[in-house]
């Protein structure tokens, strides 16, 4: 199973490195900002009479209101710069902040590991586990009666016409700007909520509560290739408490704090609500919000070997972790590809090239080595051309090779380790992969014989990120939460905490918080000693 699509967060590059900052900066500018704007959220001063002749004071500057946080007696606003320091001195204004940008937190491609494949790739006649939910002891939780617990999930939508996910109760919201809750253009909320809920159906995948265990409110505030505000953000949490909702999915985050943000989880804390997000992918000590308030707990990833995964950010604020490395989910349908490459009886480690072609059936032929693909060569007509990547991208590389003749491009890393390219406007008939340096340099050696390429549409793929760990833990939050009502969000934090297995230094670390988060530790725990102070 091997993703096809490239996230625009944190991407995995040629040298195999991912972060937050970099992906950011490649946004494009959006719709409400130019270079004598700028969009902020001001925060008034509870109970002033003079908030009215603010606004007042906010429309006659040019402002222009994005989002309203009365909970948090705050509102987003683009306005022009030079009326920054004239809204600042009004004496109803509490702050003026930048409204931070917030992005799913994914490393790009996911992967699962090449001896596991045949096993981990769901069929219309297989159900698949994904290791993740054996890890967390999803499935050792015994059945209750108690009505399910709801979830919200905030982030891309949701396909609620996956078979994974038809039978579950879901409900969500409606915003002009991103559209209806289950309108997907990405695959980034499908792929988390099926971690958290799919259903134990018969075909696909299960997810940690897979016998309608949790009802799920979605709310949208993303589309392909885009970002939200903070405000935003705390925009759709409020929304989230009006649901109903007891544990929030936050699959997300960025760089930069909001005293407004940080008010809003405050006050969902304070009303019973537990508020979780991913650590970030950065692989550095740094903070990502929303993760990082005290308010919220913070996830970190883990490998099938229990190990932080390279991108996984780690720092004090690292509360507990969870599978996120290779986690198999599902994604709308028909976006998901299964990308295979054998060579002999060893299977490789490959990604399809974003744009690349599916295949009908598999493609086998000769490998031949068409060096750095800048040149066409009538000798790789009917083979496979195993190419070495390019910094100008796979595009022209892949086209060199059809144009050659050839019948797959197998692109490998001049850095090291994996990485992913896509075709961007190129449109070509013929399947392209890409796989690591030291695989590549296994082909190399074997250049002459026969290898097979395949790369086939399915409904679910594997993604890497803090993002996949997040919903392991949300997941087992709810499922726990369910059998023990009576507790609060506080006591099954701490309950989730105290039962983790332990992970790298003893007790809490920076790299994996608590630890792995353990379902039925944490009931356990609940059942011998209750809810606890």
């Amino acid at each position: 199973m091997r993703t096809g699509l490239i996230r625009f967060t944190q991407t995995l590059t040629a040298v195999g490195l991912a972060v937050a900052a970099a992906s950011a900066a490649a946004q494009p500018a959006p719709a409400d900002r130019d270079a004598d704007t700028i969009r902020v959220v001001v925060s008034f001063k509870p109970g002033t009479r003079l908030a009215h002749d603010a606004r007042a004071l906010m429309a006659t500057l040019g402002g222009q209101v994005k989002v309203e946080l009365p909970a948090q007696d705050a509102v987003a606003i683009v306005l022009p710069q030079r009326a920054l320091a004239r809204l600042r001195q009004h004496a109803a204004v509490a702050g003026v902040e930048e409204d931070a940008r917030r992005y799913p937190i994914t490393v790009m491609p996911g992967h699962l590991p090449a001896a596991a494949d045949r096993d981990e790739v769901p069929t219309p006649k297989r159900e698949n586990t994904p290791y993740g939910i054996k890890k967390v002891q999803a499935r050792l939780v015994p059945a209750s009666t108690n009505a399910p617990l709801k979830v919200c999930i905030i982030d891309s939508g949701l396909d609620r016409e996956h078979p994974d996910m038809i039978g579950n109760e879901m409900t969500g919201e409606y915003d002009r700007g991103t559209g209806n809750w289950y309108d997907v253009d990405d695959p980034h909320g499908t792929h988390v909520t099926g971690t958290i809920a799919a259903l134990k159906n018969g075909v696909g995948v299960v997810g940690v509560n897979a016998a309608h265990e949790v009802s799920l409110h979605v709310v949208k505030v993303f589309t392909n290739g885009g970002w939200t505000y903070s405000s935003t953000l705390a925009d759709a949490a409020n929304k989230c408490k009006a649901a109903g909702a007891k544990v929030i999915n936050m699959s997300l985050g960025g760089a930069l704090s909001s005293q407004a943000e940080e008010r809003a989880f405050n006050d969902l804390e304070q009303a019973g609500i537990l508020s979780i997000a991913a650590a970030g992918n950065g692989a550095m000590t740094a903070y990502e919000y929303p993760a990082s308030y005290n308010s919220v707990m913070s996830v970190a990833a883990v490998d099938q070997n229990n190990n932080r995964t390279w991108f996984s950010q780690y720092n004090d604020q690292v509360e507990i972790a969870a599978p996120g490395m290779g986690v198999l989910s599902d994604v709308p349908r028909g976006t998901g590809r299964d990308t295979r490459l054998r060579q002999g009886s060893t299977p490789y480690t490959a990604w399809s090239v974003i744009g690349s072609p599916t295949t009908d059936k598999a493609v086998t032929a000769a490998l031949f080595d068409l060096g750095d693909g800048k040149v066409i060569n009538p000798a790789a007509a009917g083979k496979h051309c195993l190419i070495k990547s390019a910094l100008a991208g796979v595009a022209k590389q892949v086209k060199i090779c059809e144009d050659s003749g050839g019948v797959g491009a197998i692109v490998y890393n001049r850095f090291s380790g994996g990485f992913i390219g896509g075709l961007g406007k190129l449109v070509t008939t013929i399947p392209s992969v890409t796989l690591s340096d030291t695989d590549g340099a296994a082909l190399l050696a074997v250049v002459g014989q026969n290898a097979t390429v395949s790369i086939k549409v399915n409904d679910y793929d594997a993604f890497d990120g803090t993002s996949m760990a997040t919903p392991h833990v949300v997941g087992v939050a709810a499922k726990v939460w369910r059998h023990f009502p009576q507790c609060t969000n506080k006591q099954i934090r701490n309950a989730l905490n105290q039962s983790a297995l332990d992970l790298d230094a003893p007790g809490r670390d920076v790299s994996t918080g608590f630890g792995l988060v353990q379902a039925r530790a944490a009931y356990d725990r609940l059942l011998a000693q209750g809810c606890g102070a």
